[in-house]
């Protein structure tokens, strides 16, 4: 009757190592960017901190794309 019982658990550990593993049933995984940009639509402290910081990246980001814009354009 034991060996029965081990025979039942063996089976049953083997049928549970056959199921679908969790890292295929995720979605893409989101960049930093995107992370942040969660995290200040929050309402937890320090949240909009975080969007504020965000605007002023992309802020900084366009500035430094329109001078890269100027310089580009200057005749050699």
């Amino acid at each position: 009757m034991r060996l029965r019982w081990i025979g039942v658990l063996a089976v049953a550990v083997l049928l549970a190592g056959c199921g679908k593993s969790n890292t295929e049933a995720k979605g893409p995984e989101l960049t930093q960017r995107q992370r942040d940009s969660i995290l200040a639509l929050q309402p937890l402290p320090g949240a909009s901190t975080v969007g504020s910081a965000l605007k002023a990246s992309d802020r900084a980001a366009g500035q430094a794309a329109a001078t890269n814009a100027a310089v580009d354009s200057l005749e050699r």
